[in-house]
């Protein structure tokens, strides 16, 4: 009896098993329930129903689910908070442009892009990274690299024929029907075509009559007017992925332009103007005002990352970039980083920027600390680079 018993229970939860949501069944084959959000599991589904228990201060649960309730996630250093966190919704923090807060991590990381057929249906912001998702039916992306959603596939006219149909990395490709390519020109009747000579309103020769050898010429001409169409057809296509790729660069150069811009407009690179026409970097005067003669051990250099003028932070980030064995990656960990906060670095177009300001954000990032790690990876080049002397007076 027993066995019958076990059988049916296990049919029973074959039967139920689309219907049953947590996808778990108690003993006496009762669908297991999920919690709700803002509740935590207490007792797991077993002899009895899954128990729930609210989730303390602290700790939020977004999502219906079997887990216990996750703890809150902390903003970074100078980072600001855009909501408190709940019961049902985690903290959420104000990144830069580009840039989303990584809960796990506790920073920002740079956001992800859609490829090619792919297309965003939640932007890169304060709810987490880019969603992407392959265009459905009706859409397409043709863009390698993205943030906006799927466009809509192009219809074709009815005086137009469809030679492409849209696909999801693709859009439709349209045809006059006019043009003919692939149909014959009709051999006689009213609609014939009328030879080379014969004007509109002129009459065709009485039958009879001799016929110069037009109809070869005629049909030459038909070819080369086909030929130029197809040639016209494809010059067009290399015309717009030319325009594609021309308007992929400019979007580049600009994210460039706004990154230098946003560097520039640090304060920490103004100049002072004196009515004598002699510009001051208030920067270069507190670096050359205490050590006349002597030189700073970079070891005791308290001073601030953050606080170095705009152009030495390009110049560190450059020679971070383009170093051979040893770049960003490798001071990164001597820094602290772990690797999957090294690899979240990597997929932005600037890792050694993200890496260092993200390092400038946390206590106690000062130019000394700084130089002791880049002497434990060996850049002796971006140390010179640190404490080189700036420039302080420039006369106009």
């Amino acid at each position: 009896m027993r066995p019958f018993v076990i059988c049916a229970l296990l049919l029973l939860k074959i039967t139920l098993g689309d219907a049953c949501a947590s996808g778990r069944f108690t003993e006496s084959g009762q669908c297991c329930r999920l919690c709700p959000a803002g509740f935590g599991l207490k007792v797991a589904c077993g002899k009895e129903d899954t128990k729930c228990t609210p989730c303390p201060q602290g700790t939020f649960s977004s999502s219906e689910g079997l887990g216990p309730c996750l703890p809150c996630a902390k903003c970074p250093p100078s980072v600001p908070m855009a909501a408190s966190c709940s019961a049902t919704q985690d903290t959420q923090c104000e990144c830069d442009s580009g840039f989303f807060f990584l809960s796990n991590h506790g920073l920002c990381a740079p956001c992800s892009k859609c490829t090619r057929s792919q297309g965003a249906v939640r932007p890169c912001g304060i709810q987490g990274d880019t969603l992407c998702q392959i265009c459905g039916p009706g859409t397409f992306s043709e863009e390698l690299i993205s943030t906006k959603p799927c466009q809509t596939c192009t219809r074709c006219s009815e005086s137009e024929v469809e030679i492409q149909h849209c696909m999801p990395n693709l859009d439709s490709l349209c045809m006059d029907k006019q043009l003919h390519i692939l149909s014959r020109p009709p051999l006689g009747g009213s609609d014939a075509p009328r030879g080379p000579g014969v004007e509109e309103g002129e009459t065709s020769p009485a039958p009879g009559t001799p016929k110069l050898p037009l109809d070869d010429e005629g049909g030459s001409n038909h070819i080369l007017a086909y030929v130029s169409v197809l040639a016209a057809v494809v010059l067009g296509l290399i015309l717009y992925v030319a325009y594609k790729c021309w308007r992929s660069c400019k979007q580049k150069r600009a994210l460039s332009k706004a990154r230098a811009a946003e560097l520039g407009a640090s304060p920490e690179g103004e100049k002072l103007q004196s009515d004598s026409g002699v510009f001051l970097d208030s920067q270069s005067i507190q670096d050359n005002q205490p050590s006349k003669g002597t030189k700073r051990d970079s070891k005791q250099d308290n001073r601030l990352y953050i606080n170095l003028p705009p152009h030495r932070q390009e110049e560190v980030e450059r020679l971070l970039q383009e170093g051979g064995g040893r770049g960003w990656r490798h001071l990164g960990a001597a820094l602290g980083f772990e690797p999957e906060q090294l690899d979240l670095f990597g997929r932005g177009e600037a890792p050694s920027h993200t890496l260092l300001s993200n390092w400038a954000q946390k206590e106690g990032s000062t130019l000394g600390l700084l130089c002791s790690a880049l002497a434990r990876i060996e850049r002796p080049d971006v140390v010179a680079a640190l404490n080189s002397p700036t420039q302080g007076v420039s006369l106009v």
